[in-house]
């Protein structure tokens, strides 16, 4: 092909066309009229009042990048990023490689570092090439002309806007003649990070990345000759549309560059035969376009995160601002989240229900998100609940710590004791009826709401929330970190609200954090272009702090939350979260609602809190599915969702220098305690076991201690509740 281009063109029938024995006084005719348009310029430039020419306010690309990127946060390494119409990330010219500056020269302006904006030279000679050869193969505007054209005029094809164009041009460099060379360059870069290249990429750095993957000062002699042939027309020489016209493009580049004395023959021949198979496919920028790490769901936490900083940015700003937008997510815990739901649920089986983990570090940094294992087949992120398109899930009997919290904080010990029969009736306590909750209960007629946390005892809760009173534990749950709307009703205490798997992962980081609670977040901070923070750990379109150092607030008092931990650790060492113990400390609590719709297990170890939801997710006018018979077992929160607790856990604590070897607990149960006389009644018998004869005069009994898990309450509708009725 570069053979093809240096070798001169046939000589045509010149008897035949009467043009060629009129050329010399046409061309006579076209030199004088460039003369007397380029001294009207002239003229025009020194009357002319020049506009303002500040240089555009271009729009520019955000980027989105995961925790393992601490600065410098480039397209490259960015897990996702945010775009207008205008895909562009700006560079300066120390950035761009001489090769390429060089290319586009030859292609677009040769003389462009001794004009002074116009060159009637070029224009005439871009007017006999046209003349001679019938097609534009060099255009008459020169770099300078390009650049107003596109910043600061119409795209309108007229003389007058001809003229404009030339004149600002001639104003513009004049405006840079302190330094010419300076200024020169300036101008140079301008035009590069401005203008188009196809495939949605302005701005050479784009382009770069559009068309070869990789920055530009990686580019070499046969990528910068491509992208300069694209400046012209570059829909038309995509080479993955038109690979004829690309090569044909390039090579036109590439000779221009060998007259031009920037590169040798062998460079030139060399670069003529690099394959056009380099060029990747263009990406596509539909939805979020490519996000890192999609193949372990990290598209859902990437949405979300495009929402938070919508609320920030609510004029668009996100797409057009050149934010560098640092997020809290570890794409390892990520990976580990979700290889932990689809190894135990592969989602490829449709008779299987999804999972949900949230994982929280104790900074309420959101270090993993699994909303879902396939985002292009639904946008309905399960972990954030209603926030997150879709419903929330009831949290069975994993909301009883924060009845638990609350009854503390109302001045009374967690050795209080409740009648733990197996079921129980409170007359007057389902809005004006009798509310019926089985389970839990114990041979010896009572439980302290230690052991009754252990062994998830209804029956004991129940009681506790009439206690405490419903509004109250609304309360403390909100301060914990619940963010959902809850219904005040007693039966709230086993699960009958909505809540999200990000609420009950934050509430529960709460108590690991002694009482201190953070708003998790998604976002670490915020950038501008130039590396200058704007906004540090946003939450609900709000900056919550100035620097790198969240403060938190102190929402119970650390003893409390001691205790609560002290019952929570029970209830994995010995309790109904005997599964999710691994090796290391850890406190969690189980939960499953009526009729096994959602089971659930939350817990955290030193630094770390993780929360999984179970389910079917549903979609709207599907009836409810429920995992009442999956694998030949009633699910609940004490096998499925604490094994996933621990697999992940042990994954994410893998490797750890120091691994949490003692939480922070306390047994010290000071306050009053409640019912102190049933520790001295008599306790009530234990039923028969299977196919043993009742005794006709025991009116109740307590179910014999077995291994059975969570047995859920029958109880009201909205009294879901989990657990089983024995002692663990």
């Amino acid at each position: 092909m570069l053979d093809l281009l240096l070798t001169p063109r046939p000589p045509r029938n010149r008897r035949r066309n009467p043009f060629w024995r009129l050329r010399r006084l046409f061309l006579l005719g076209v030199f004088a009229g460039v003369g007397a348009l380029a001294a009207a310029i002239m003229v025009l430039s020194t009357q002319i009042r020049l506009p303002e020419l500040a240089t555009p306010d271009l729009n520019e690309t955000t980027f989105i990048c995961t925790a393992e990127i601490e600065s410098n946060c480039t397209r490259d390494l960015a897990t996702a990023t945010l775009a207008s119409e205008q895909d562009r990330e700006l560079v300066t010219y120390d950035q761009i490689p001489p090769v390429l500056i060089q290319a586009v020269i030859s292609a677009e302006d040769k003389d462009y570092f001794d004009h002074e904006g116009v060159d009637p030279y070029g224009i005439a000679r871009a007017l006999y090439q046209d003349i001679r050869f019938g097609g534009t193969l060099q255009g008459g505007s020169t770099i300078t002309q390009q650049y107003v054209k596109n910043s600061f005029l119409t795209p309108e094809r007229t003389l007058a806007r001809k003229v404009r164009e030339a004149t600002l041009a001639i104003k513009l460099e004049r405006e840079a003649a302190g330094n010419k060379q300076a200024g020169k360059e300036q101008i140079l870069n301008d035009y590069l990070n401005l203008i188009y290249f196809g495939r949605g990429a302005y701005g050479i750095q784009a382009a770069s990345q559009g068309y070869f993957g990789k920055n530009v000062e990686e580019l070499n002699l046969a990528d910068s000759a491509y992208l300069a042939g694209l400046i012209r027309a570059p829909e038309s020489a995509d080479a993955r549309d038109n690979p004829e016209e690309a090569k044909r493009r390039r090579s036109t580049v590439l000779r221009r560059m060998l007259e031009d004395g920037y590169i040798t023959e062998l460079e030139a021949e060399r670069a003529d035969k690099r394959t056009l198979s380099t060029i990747i496919p263009q990406a596509s920028r539909a939805g979020l376009g490519q996000v890192k790490g999609a193949e372990f769901g990290s598209e859902y936490f990437v949405e979300a995160v495009r929402q938070q900083l919508a609320k920030l940015y609510p004029d668009g700003g996100i797409y057009t601002e050149g934010l560098r937008v640092y997020t809290t997510l570890d794409h390892e815990l990520q990976r580990h989240a979700y290889q932990t739901v689809i190894n135990e649920l592969p989602p490829e089986d449709p008779d299987n229900p999804t999972a949900s983990i949230v994982a929280v570090d104790s900074n309420g940094r959101v270090v993993a998100m699994m909303g879902g294992t396939d985002f292009r087949a639904s946008e309905v992120n399960l972990a954030l609940g209603r926030e997150g398109g879709g419903s929330g899930r009831q949290p069975g009997s994993s909301f009883k710590p924060f009845a638990l919290a609350e009854s503390l904080e109302q001045g009374f010990s967690a050795r209080s004791l409740y009648s733990a029969p197996s079921v129980i009736e409170i007359e007057g306590a389902n809005d004006g009826g009798v509310w019926r909750v089985r389970g839990g209960g114990s041979s010896k007629g009572y439980r302290d709401l230690v052991d009754a946390m252990r062994v998830s005892s209804n029956v004991v809760y129940a009681q506790l929330m009439i206690d405490t009173r419903p509004d109250q534990v609304i309360q403390m749950a909100q301060k914990l970190g619940v963010r959902a709307e809850l219904p005040a009703v007693n039966a709230l205490v086993l699960g009958s609200g909505e809540v999200s798997v990000q609420d009950m992962a934050s509430a529960y980081s709460t108590f690991e954090r002694e009482g201190l609670a953070m708003a998790p977040v998604l976002i670490e901070r915020i950038e501008d272009a130039d590396g200058n923070v704007l906004c540090w750990y946003p939450v609900d379109g709000e900056c919550l702090a100035t620097q790198d150092q969240r403060t938190g607030e102190q929402v119970i008092d650390p003893e409390i939350a001691r205790q609560v931990n002290y019952a929570l650790r029970s209830v994995v060492a010995e309790g109904t979260g005997r599964n999710a113990q691994f090796a290391q400390a850890a406190a969690g609590k189980t939960g499953t609602t009526q009729d096994a719709r959602d089971a659930w297990f939350v817990g955290f170890t030193c630094d770390l809190t993780a929360a999984v939801w179970m389910g079917y997710p549903g979609s709207p006018g599907e009836p409810p599915r429920f995992m009442d018979n999956f694998r030949g077992i009633e699910v609940h929160g004490g096998d499925f969702p604490a094994q996933m607790w621990s697999e992940f856990m042990t994954r994410a604590t893998e490797g750890s220098e120091t691994p949490c070897e003692e939480l922070p607990v306390s047994d010290d149960f000071e306050g009053r305690v409640r019912n102190p006389n049933l520790s001295t009644t008599t306790t009530i018998p234990t039923c028969p076991a299977p196919g043993e004869p009742a005794d006709p005069g025991v009116v109740e009994c307590i179910p014999a201690p077995t291994t059975v898990p969570e047995t859920p309450a029958t109880t009201v509708p909205e009294a879901d509740s989990d657990d089983d009725g024995d002692d663990g």
